[in-house]
């Protein structure tokens, strides 16, 4: 039992038989002597943890924001809804349009740098990887097979480091009633190299085409008059 900060055992709370007064623990004893057993690990076997600690700091704070945020928002809480829904949505929107972030190779300016390839052999590796439905990789070796046959055609002056955009510009020069498709399949190309985008076959098959009519298409020739 415990009176006035001192701690008394039953059977020093009794008086003896011989008349002595109870026994009694001094204060400063008292404590040392509970504190060494309240630490005891019995007494802590369903404390939460660090970890479960920190969690609920944070979740307290979390809510604390939100208690706060709603209550500066025209609206309350269904204002503050109305306003996160609209961030996720730009996000998202911009996450859409810009592709995963973080996926920019440090290289990115020069994808037609191998000049040892000819069209046949872009055209060739890029209906392998479609046939094993690569298309990311199907997409990339036309768009070059595109690139290197107005090369090999002398539409276009070999030149390394030329990107896709680059390319489709100084094509449409030439071949302007395709300029559209051509801006498109740099589009494409641009979206599977560092967009992070997944090609499909739709994809892959709009670039095949105009590949193979791009072959046949004839330029639009100028020079000086007379």
């Amino acid at each position: 039992m415990s009176t006035g900060g001192l701690i008394v055992t039953a059977a020093a709370a009794l008086p003896s038989g011989d008349g002595a007064p109870p026994l009694t623990t001094p204060r400063e004893a008292a404590r040392e002597a509970a504190e060494r057993e309240l630490s005891k690990p019995a007494y802590h076997q369903n404390e939460p943890g660090l970890l479960e600690k920190a969690m609920d700091r944070f979740w307290e704070w979390v809510g604390s924001f939100l208690d706060s945020a709603a209550g500066a928002t025209p609206g309350g809480a269904l204002g503050l809804l109305a306003i996160a829904v609209c961030v996720a949505l730009v996000v998202a929107a911009l996450w859409w349009r810009l592709g995963t972030p973080g996926r920019l190779p440090a290289t990115a300016a020069a994808p037609f740098d191998d000049r040892s390839r000819s069209a046949a052999d872009h055209r060739a590796a890029a209906d392998a990887h479609a046939a094993a439905g690569q298309w990311n990789e199907a997409v990339r070796e036309r768009m070059r097979a595109l690139v290197r046959s107005l090369e090999e055609r002398t539409l276009l002056d070999p030149r390394p480091g030329r990107t896709a955009d680059e390319a489709a510009a100084e094509a449409s020069a030439s071949l302007p009633d395709h300029a559209v498709e051509l801006r498109a399949a740099a589009r494409a190309f641009d979206d599977v190299t560092y967009g992070g985008r997944t090609a499909d076959p739709d994809t892959y098959a709009r670039l095949r085409t105009l590949d193979l009519t791009l072959e046949r298409a004839k330029p639009l020739l100028t020079g000086p008059t007379a």
